[in-house]
């Protein structure tokens, strides 16, 4: 009977970290103020709340999805 390794599993450092993982917080809080400030908006002025904010988006999205197509 040899004794290689008696430290438990549970107690063994992590050798690397998830390098994702420290970006989730900023879009997560990006997505809740921008959110926010669109339910706002939707509160203050109603319908033209609502779909100016998305109008005005439009051409946001056509950028994203150039850049999605040229890889």
């Amino acid at each position: 009977m040899t004794l290689t390794d008696t430290t438990p599993a549970h107690d063994v450092p992590r050798a690397h970290h998830d390098a994702d993982a420290g970006a989730v917080g900023p879009i997560l809080l990006s997505l809740a103020i921008f959110i926010a400030g669109w339910g706002t908006s939707i509160a203050l002025w109603g319908i033209p709340g609502l779909y100016i904010p998305a109008l005005a988006l439009v051409p946001v999205m056509w950028v994203v999805l150039l850049i999605i197509s040229r890889g």
